[in-house]
């Protein structure tokens, strides 16, 4: 009886997803990168310090160009890092690497609906896609805090807030949408502060859209994020929001075109790249 237990125990941890290092701040990014192909799903949010952190938008071949015109027309909110043409699931920003597995869980649209959020893409993927990495802000959140201001969804634990706001985007082909921002809540006295450390840093969202009052963004709730979670402001903090790489799938939701991927929002592609290298003096 004891060995069938152990047996059953073996088995069933054999078949549990792996989990996180105790330290998911020190893990190296192809360390990150196996671990997601193995099966982890989380948000990202601290991952992998000092490492740049992307967001992803993969159409196939014949909307790569309309997608490729709706981020060159919305920079702030789609800041394009790097592209992996059609059929490539591997480049320099994640050496060794395969786009189909190395992020925690993707989406996948078909006529601008979400069907399924998997863990790989391995079975929807075509030779025609063209994968698209776009700038996150996740790659400030490490000058935030070593400049002295708190990034509360690290605090917390939680995925960063996400939301669409009542800002259009500039319409570029077949994609049209609003402006998703993500939202930090900063001490009033460090708001200045937290504005001059991500202005540094344009090829990843740079300095915030908006501070203050979200009605001004269309924003009714910040405890109802459309995407992630809400985070809980302290005594004295101001919602500073940042455009967000989420925008992309925003458009696709609206535009409804027959088939898109990204990944799950907050969910990233962790890069070989590393944050100082988008540090813009």
């Amino acid at each position: 009886m004891g060995r069938h237990a152990d047996d059953s125990a073996t088995a069933a941890a054999a078949d549990a997803p792996p989990a996180a290092a105790a330290d998911p701040g020190a893990i190296s990014p192809a360390a990150a990168r196996a671990l997601f192909r193995a099966g982890l799903s989380t948000p990202t949010a601290g991952w992998s310090r000092g490492f740049t952190q992307a967001n992803l938008i993969i159409v196939p071949r014949e909307s790569a160009a309309d997608v490729r015109l709706f981020a060159e027309s919305n920079p702030q909110a789609c800041p394009i890092l790097g592209v992996l043409e059609a059929g490539q699931t591997s480049g320099a920003l994640l050496a060794g690497g395969d786009i189909r597995t190395d992020v925690g869980r993707y989406t996948v649209y078909e006529h601008g609906v979400l069907v399924e959020s998997p863990t790989d893409l391995l079975a929807r993927w075509q030779d025609d896609l063209v994968t698209f990495i776009v700038g996150c802000s996740f790659t400030f959140e490490s000058a935030l805090q070593a400049g002295g201001v708190p990034v509360r969804h690290i605090d917390q634990g939680v995925n960063v807030p996400m939301y669409r706001t009542n800002r259009r985007c500039t319409p570029a082909g077949s994609l049209a949408g609003p402006l998703v921002v993500s939202m930090r809540p900063i001490p009033a006295a460090q708001v200045l502060d937290a504005v001059n450390i991500t202005s540094h840093y344009p090829a990843v969202h740079g300095a915030p859209v908006h501070f203050g009052d979200p009605a001004e963004l269309g924003i009714g709730d910040l405890s109802r994020p459309d995407f992630g979670d809400a985070v809980e402001l302290a005594p004295g903090d101001v919602p500073v929001f940042w455009a967000c790489g989420v925008t992309p799938q925003a458009a696709v939701m609206e535009s409804r075109p027959p088939l898109a991927f990204g990944h799950a929002p907050g969910h990233m592609l962790i890069t070989d790249a590393r944050d100082a290298d988008y540090y813009v003096p």
